[in-house]
């Protein structure tokens, strides 16, 4: 990676915190016990927390959770974890058997006998099956919870991993089956083979039986690109091998490989492409010009994929947004195709029907009105089944099945009321931004919540990587904060997907400080609407929404009274350079060019912490086995605020990757930790 430039800030090598970037070091791991210590000590000795945390973990536990299934072949397959299994159970059964309340499972890996018996702390990671008869598995298993994963093939009927099988070593591998002796492989072959961001750069075609050296390339990107992968689709008469090369986080290259030859797929390098059957589907991030015709961002064309290739650009606009319309998805069918749009945060599902005058667009019958709608393809090779799931703040969620062309959808599973919602209510609001943008965030509080500024209040956000925030039923969140009358806002702010591609994009590096004033405006609009006040008012964000909270530490400590930091990016200066970090320069810039470093450095929390200013008390939580966001990000940020003399608290988990919790146990008492910190904060 290129060397940084001279800045206006200190150089990492005048950084006397650079130490803690070192994660499994002694000295550095001896201070995370030591702030670990202080925390547990503070936040987890009352009777308050111990039930706290047991509810949670009840919750998490809980028999009555959904079991969310995928299809393969004639099963069902689920990922369970329950107070007996915390490292899960890999199971399936049959769509008679999950139709009833208390199915008969089939476990095939019980992770928690496999890390017992291998001494090991597997974390489930997932699997990719073979089709058509499902019986070849290459099981991806973590230690710890990194992003980094061990692979190994596994015999579905014989119960046992394969000896001598197809194995690869840890590593941010990616895989997919070509045939039962042939996998598609990228990994870590060694010296120059990862890119700067960790992931693989080459993809080689791996034989069964020969060494993984000998595997032959297909393809190999730049060392500056974020990832290469190869993929088989494997549906029966449309069987076809693509190598995607992502450039950077936003900007990608597909490429059919078509008899060893590569062709590439011409589309713009920001917008995704899926080929399904005969179809070719392109979703536009920016604007196209196509033979005279310009298709707007956030647009969803659909083609003939044969007709595209031989250079024809004939095209259906199967969606078009509009200022407050985007598109949140689309799932093919076998004979169909379900369209979801998120119309002002909310969702509306159509059913499209290829026919020869075009495509055919009706509302899904038996969709709700309200509620955060998800609707996807059963198995998209052999039916029009589909899956629908109904949830939103307060309202438990259901599950559903239904078929494109029949009016009547079933009900599968329903989650229970964790929580007493009796008096609650979700409504939607509108604050103003600096530069005149009208920002909605919904609200969660008792309907009889006093009007005064007085009302306990979590302000939560992300803004970015286009991910919108929709209305979910948080079980946890009830359980510990809404039920005891405390508030609840979520905050749709630039950066996030709410709105398409351009709501996300006026957010992107250098225009970064909409999505900080986004959130200054729906805090400042509570206070003007007495919902809370200062001193009641806290944020709490994750990941990029950790760097998002961490600007509001900097930017605005008068507005809060307490804030959440969790496995955040902070050091803005050094991020490109740890982890994951150089594959997000497309959303925050590049700090290695001095000229963008001096927006950047704007957004730096690490750098703009002061000692002479009066700082809202903040925790700030990561992960040890975080290979994604650095954890030396929060560990560094908490010793420069507590050698400026600022009281601060910090909690890192020693498991659990970029999620932060490897188990329910560790995720109820993260959870517990943070809302104990909370009351105790906020009066």
């Amino acid at each position: 990676m290129a060397q940084q430039q001279q800045p206006s800030t200190p150089m990492a090598a005048d950084d006397p915190h650079l130490w803690l970037e070192d994660v499994g070091g002694e000295k550095a791991l001896d201070w995370v016990k030591q702030q670990n210590e202080q925390s547990v000590s503070e936040l987890t000795e009352s009777d308050e927390f111990k039930e706290r945390e047991k509810r949670l973990l009840e919750i998490l536990d809980s028999d009555e959770r959904i079991p969310f299934v995928v299809k393969r072949g004639e099963y069902y397959y689920n990922f369970w974890r329950d107070a007996k299994h915390p490292r899960g159970l890999w199971r399936r059964t049959t769509l008679d058997e999950y139709r009833k309340d208390k199915p008969n499972w089939d476990v095939i890996i019980d992770v928690d006998a496999l890390g017992e018996k291998e001494g090991e702390n597997w974390v489930w990671h997932g699997v990719s099956m073979l089709r058509p008869d499902y019986r070849h598995a290459i099981v991806s298993l973590s230690r710890g919870g990194a992003d980094a994963d061990v692979k190994r093939e596994f015999d579905v009927e014989k119960r046992e991993f394969v000896e001598g099988g197809f194995e690869l070593p840890e590593a941010k591998s990616r895989v997919s089956w070509r045939d039962k002796d042939t996998l598609i492989v990228g990994t870590n072959f060694g010296e120059g083979s990862l890119t700067e961001s960790g992931y693989p750069r080459i993809v080689k075609v791996w034989k069964r039986g020969t060494p993984l050296e000998e595997a032959e390339t297909i393809f190999e990107g730049e060392p500056t690109d974020v990832s290469i992968t190869g993929l088989r689709d494997s549906t029966p008469g449309y069987e076809r091998e693509f190598v995607s090369r992502a450039i950077t986080f936003w900007t990608s290259k597909l490429y059919w490989l078509k008899d060893g030859e590569l062709i590439e797929i011409e589309k713009p390098d920001d917008a995704s492409v899926n080929v399904h059957r005969d179809q070719i589907f392109i979703e536009l991030r920016s604007s196209w010009e196509v033979n005279g015709k310009t298709y707007e961002s956030g647009t969803l064309l659909a083609g003939n994929f044969e007709d595209f290739i031989a250079g024809k650009r004939d095209f259906t606009v199967l969606f078009e947004p509009t200022d407050r319309k985007s598109l949140a998805g689309y799932s093919p069918t076998k004979n169909h195709l379900i369209l979801n749009e998120l119309d002002n945060v909310r969702n509306k599902v159509y059913q499209l029907t290829p026919t020869d005058d075009g495509w055919k667009r009706e509302l899904l019958p038996g969709v709700p009105e309200f509620g955060t709608i998800s609707a996807s393809a059963v198995d998209d090779e052999e039916s029009d089944d589909f899956f629908l799931t109904v949830t939103d703040y307060l309202t438990p969620t259901t599950l559903s099945m239904g078929t494109i062309g029949e009016d009547k959808i079933t009900e599968l599973k329903q989650l229970p009321s964790y929580f007493d919602a009796e008096g609650l209510e979700v409504t939607q609001h509108e604050a103003t931004s600096k530069d005149g943008t009208k920002i909605p965030y919904f609200q969660i509080a008792r309907k009889d919540a006093p009007k005064d500024g007085s009302n306990p209040t979590i302000l939560y956000g992300y803004g970015g990587f286009e991910i919108p925030l929709v209305p979910q039923y948080q079980a946890t969140t009830g359980a510990a904060w809404l039920e005891k009358g405390g508030v609840y806002v979520v905050a749709n702010i630039r950066g996030g997907g709410e709105f398409g591609p351009r709501w996300h994009q006026a957010a992107l590096k250098e225009k970064r400080h909409k999505a900080y004033e986004d959130f200054i405006a729906v805090g400042e609009d509570l206070v003007k609407r007495k919902v809370t006040s200062p001193e009641h008012l806290a944020v709490m964000g994750g990941s990029n929404g950790g760097l998002l909270v961490g600007n509001m530490l900097v930017l605005r400590p008068d507005l809060f009274g307490a804030i959440v930091c969790q496995v955040p990016l902070l050091d803005m200066q050094r991020y490109h350079m740890l982890l994951a970090g150089a594959s997000w320069v497309g959303e925050y810039g590049n700090p290695a060019d001095p000229e963008q470093w001096e927006f950047i450095k704007t957004f730096s929390p690490y750098h703009l912490v002061k000692k002479d200013v009066e700082y809202p008390r903040t925790l700030f939580t990561t992960s040890t086995r975080d290979d994604r966001v650095h954890p030396g990000h929060a560990r560094k940020m908490v010793a420069r605020m507590k050698e400026m003399g600022h009281d601060v608290l910090y909690y890192e988990n020693i498991e659990g990757g970029h999620s932060g919790a490897a188990d329910n146990k560790q995720r109820a008492f993260m959870t517990a930790l943070t809302y104990a910190f909370l009351w105790n904060e906020l009066p």
